[in-house]
């Protein structure tokens, strides 16, 4: 480590922040290692904010209509927000990783925790671009406190997240101490041979002497990093303040600060219990409810999900420690089982600490593959994260590869001797093991169930209608972990969203089936404009939403009618409150929507000129809206009977095949429905393009935007 061969060396001068923005972006050329730092112009904050808004202008701005995902030209850019490092309000700590996505073709952008983002900004950038490609391995560091960028030639002959991440911070902390002032961005070997390639991005905990990582997991975001021959960015700054941000009011940010604190400590044990098992509360929520992901989600429940509730997980926890990803975060969900054996793989034997599963981790690489040994979850966990490979597009993509062979698509002679079946643990973790060493089967897996299914049918046979049918996967990206069939809101949260299948948009399950509070099409097309939007304002400010909903005022649902009551209201004038206090610019609640519009509508003219963002990519696969084979029907069928009849069809005398073809017309019907709701809400046209009245009216109609949609604007297209 000490002998790294320094390529490249840039000065600079660290920006001051000013209410929250240090004014100028970072942009390195990978190709000839050139450096350079652009501008923050007001118009830029003013309509794009930061964050995911300022990576999307900034992609905009370096890619063609032609570009693809492996082209020099397409960027990593990394950006937090104007709120971005906040310390005295739980859960700003976020940055947002935006580029052009091997598995979908489009723009993709991927949130993570960790120092990486504020240590950035207080570093003096804004945002980081990474473009170009190197011709050899190569570490970007930034260091904060001396104004300098560097990139040496990478020393590394393996590439894994977990080695890396420690070698680098322990090699640029000049003691251990600044530890913590270091993050490392690494991905691993997993990423260069599948298009599934997550980044991860770390914190150090001094409380365990080691670096944890989180991840920016989903669209391929890895696999971009390693096509562009980067084998980590690191970046140093010492010296961080609780005010770091230059506040315009630093006394609202303690007391607005000191009101979530005080709930979170009177509350989290009663609601979801964030601080003792995170996001795994919802594992028996769900397989309760019917919506927890099993055997490639034909069913939302299981005898066995007691085996991987949150209770287990509890017990595995470390408890007592403050698990926050950024300072000051009280919700501290990023739990870790520590001292854990790993008993395959390289690492056989050796103990580690394995930050998470998370929940969709859990559900997606445990149930939807018919596994329920917690253990065996927690060690795909920490092999995933060091190969630097997505857990949600693998336990999906597994479960479908599952499916496949029950059905009897696949042989051992395709999968090279393996039984990739449900709930085969030694031969699923066996498989994962290959993925990262580049073995041809587990390679096309590793492109995607799109391309799965594609390969499957022109190599193996496989017959492609049947595939389509449980494939899940839009957009080219696959579903993450929630049974979506029963819930026409989240139909349309996880399908007729910007970028795919992903529960970051719109998580509508409970609103739309358990409390029953958007019985029209206009409630539920008004339910996925609202929280699209809302929740992507977290994107652009660098928070996380989890202290938005995950913990509530104690009164909130008595005190607001229940519509109301979901966008919990008093944390939404916590984060206007917030804004003001950091930035010095009122915001109203309306004004915040109206943010957010801006970039959710650029980001869907970006996907038109990539060739996307039109109605026809707005699918939806047959297991998303119902059953598709008999044992699916056959497991609730007084429930799917009910259903039926709810349409006015008599189930009686009606073979299941019957049945399930009745109710697929009636949902791709109601589908259609939705899906015209749903674009005539937003101020799109009946393609599902944005009309040039809707760029108008938020302040985006700037010429290059405008000329990509005006060729789309037909008037048989209007509503």
């Amino acid at each position: 480590m000490e002998n790294m061969k320094l390529l490249a060396e840039w000065k600079y001068e660290p920006a001051r922040i000013k209410r929250g923005y240090a004014g100028q972006t970072l942009h390195v050329d990978l190709g000839t290692n050139a450096c350079a730092a652009k501008p923050v112009s007001e118009d830029m904050k003013e309509k794009f904010v930061g964050g995911r808004g300022f990576g999307l202008k900034l992609l905009w701005d370096a890619v063609r209509p032609e570009t693809k995902w492996d082209d020099p030209e397409n960027e990593l850019v990394i950006a937090g927000g104007p709120l971005c490092g906040v310390s005295q309000y739980p859960g700003f700590g976020k940055c947002y990783t935006v580029f052009l996505s091997p598995l979908t073709g489009q723009t993709y952008d991927s949130n993570s925790g960790g120092y990486f983002g504020p240590l950035l900004k207080f570093a003096g950038w804004d945002a980081l671009e990474l473009q170009g490609k190197a011709d050899r391995d190569v570490v970007v560091f930034i260091d904060g406190d001396r104004g300098v960028v560097q990139v040496y030639a990478s020393p590394f002959a393996e590439i894994g997240a977990t080695d890396i991440t420690e070698k680098l911070t322990d090699h640029f902390a000049d003691d251990e101490g600044q530890k913590r002032h270091v993050s490392v961005v690494a991905t691993g070997v997993g990423a260069e041979h599948s298009y599934w390639g997550c980044l991860n991005m770390s914190f150090y905990d001094p409380r365990r002497n080691v670096a944890r990582l989180k991840q920016a997991g989903r669209g391929g975001g890895g696999t971009v990093f390693r096509d562009k021959g980067l084998a980590a960015v690191v970046v140093k700054k010492t010296g961080v303040s609780g005010n770091a941000n230059d506040p315009a009011d630093p006394e609202t940010l303690r007391e607005v600060g000191a009101k979530i604190h005080k709930e979170i400590q009177q509350l989290d044990d009663q609601q979801n219990r964030m601080r003792r098992v995170g996001t795994n509360h919802l594992t028996e929520l769900m397989n309760e409810a019917h919506l927890l992901p099993v055997h490639n989600y034909k069913f939302g429940q299981h005898p066995e999900g007691e085996k991987i509730a949150s209770t287990v997980f509890e017990k595995m926890f470390t408890q007592g420690l403050p698990d926050g990803c950024w300072y000051g975060c009280s919700l501290a969900c990023s739990h870790a089982v520590d001292g854990y054996e790993l008993k395959t793989g390289p690492h056989k034997g050796r103990r580690v600490t394995v930050d998470g599963p998370e929940y969709e981790t859990t559900a997606g690489l445990g149930s939807n593959i018919g596994v329920f040994d917690p253990e065996w979850i927690v060690e795909a966990n920490y092999y995933a994260d060091h190969y630097g490979i997505d857990t949600i597009s693998l336990g999906t993509g597994l479960a479908f590869v599952c499916e496949c062979s029950e059905r009897g698509y696949l042989s051992e002679e395709h999968t090279g001797g393996l039984s990739l079946r449900f709930g085969e643990k030694d031969d699923l973790m066996t498989f994962i093991h290959r993925l990262a060493q580049g073995d041809e089967f587990a390679k096309r897996v590793g492109q995607g169930i799109r391309r799965m299914k594609e390969s499957f049918a022109r190599d193996y046979g496989a017959p492609r209608e049947e595939m389509e049918a449980f494939g899940m996967e839009a957009q080219g990206i696959e579903v993450s972990e929630y049974v979506s069939k029963e819930s026409i809101a989240q139909w349309g949260g996880y399908f007729l969203t910007l970028k795919g299948p992903q529960h970051d948009e719109a998580w509508l399950i409970f609103i739309d089936m358990v409390a029953q509070q958007l019985p029209t099409f206009e409630d539920k097309a008004e339910a996925l404009h609202y929280f699209p939007n809302f929740r992507l304002w977290f994107s652009l400010v660098g928070g996380c939403k989890l202290p938005w909903n995950d913990i509530q005022p104690a009164d909130n649902k008595e005190k607001y009618p229940p519509n109301e009551a979901a966008k919990i209201p008093e944390h939404v004038h916590n984060y206007l409150r917030l804004f003001e206090a950091v930035t010095g610019k009122k915001l109203t609640r309306d004004e915040l929507i109206r943010q957010s519009e801006r970039v959710y509508n650029f980001q869907r003219v970006f996907q038109l000129r990539m060739g996307k963002g039109t109605r026809e990519h707005h699918t939806i696969p047959l297991r998303g809206l119902g059953p598709v084979y008999e044992d699916e029907w056959e497991a609730r069928e007084g429930y799917y009977d009910d259903k039926l009849r709810e349409a006015g069809v008599d189930p009686s005398g009606m073979s299941t095949k019957e049945k399930i073809a009745t109710l697929k017309e009636h949902r791709l019907a109601t589908w259609d429905k939705l899906v015209d709701a749903v674009y005539k809400r937003r101020g799109w046209n009946r393609r599902g393009i944005p009309t040039i009245e809707k760029l108008r009216e938020l302040g985006i109609d700037y010429p290059d935007v405008v000329a990509v949609v005006e060729p789309h604007q037909r008037v048989e297209d209007t509503f």
